[in-house]
């Protein structure tokens, strides 16, 4: 059974709590989980100057999994469901490209989407809030697993605060590192109900015996 299969299985999401601001798009072939890690080499002078008023205002950008075109060159369209980032860490050490350590915040939704004359897109997003749940006793079985992809990551990657008893937080850290295309993590991301997303999981990794 495919993640395709387990999404048509999963149970009712929940209504988020949601309010709106604007934000510049970042276009990425990547999906950012929150809480999660994220290294970027920026070179285009449209993310470069998004980059630096990033740093300078102390602000966020959206990234977001890309639709339609290629990260480099015309503007590419975005999956409307994304993710926050600031930027922790920045460094050039060479002229014009930019390398980056950020950290994702909370997942959006794109409500209105405009190109600059720059090339670069910003967006009217509406912030998506994921429930405190905790881990419910049917899924504790991830728990160990989810230790050890933490553990085995490092904390470079995964860094504290570490919040094993989060039901969105260890669902999101089990998604990021699993070996699945991007559509699927974007499929898992957009989800609403993190016990959902948890229980998609638990499947999936017991269809390939990762689960004790």
């Amino acid at each position: 059974m495919s993640l395709r299969d387990l999404f048509s299985r999963r149970t009712p999401a929940v209504t988020p709590v949601s309010n709106t601001l604007e934000v510049p798009l970042f276009p990425l072939n990547t999906v950012l989980f929150p809480g999660g890690t994220l290294g970027l080499k920026i070179f285009e002078q449209r993310y470069l100057e998004m980059a630096s008023e990033a740093l300078r205002e102390h602000s966020q950008f959206g990234i977001c999994l890309i639709a339609r075109g290629h990260e480099v060159g015309e503007t590419a369209e975005p999956h409307s469901i994304g993710t926050l980032a600031t930027i922790d860490q920045a460094d050039m050490e060479q002229l014009g490209i930019l390398l980056t350590s950020c950290r994702g915040g909370s997942r959006f939704r794109i409500l209105e989407r405009r190109v600059g004359a720059n090339g670069l897109q910003h967006a009217l997003v509406e912030l998506l809030a994921d429930p405190a749940l905790a881990i419910p006793p049917e899924r504790a079985r991830l728990l160990p697993l989810a230790h050890k992809i933490v553990n085995d990551v490092g904390r470079d990657k995964m860094p504290e605060p570490h919040h094993f008893d989060d039901a969105a937080w260890v669902g999101y850290r089990m998604t990021e590192v699993l070996p699945i295309q991007n559509l699927a993590k974007q499929k898992l991301l957009e989800l609403d109900d993190p016990l959902s997303r948890l229980e998609i999981l638990e499947r999936y990794l017991d269809q390939r015996k990762l689960l004790k």
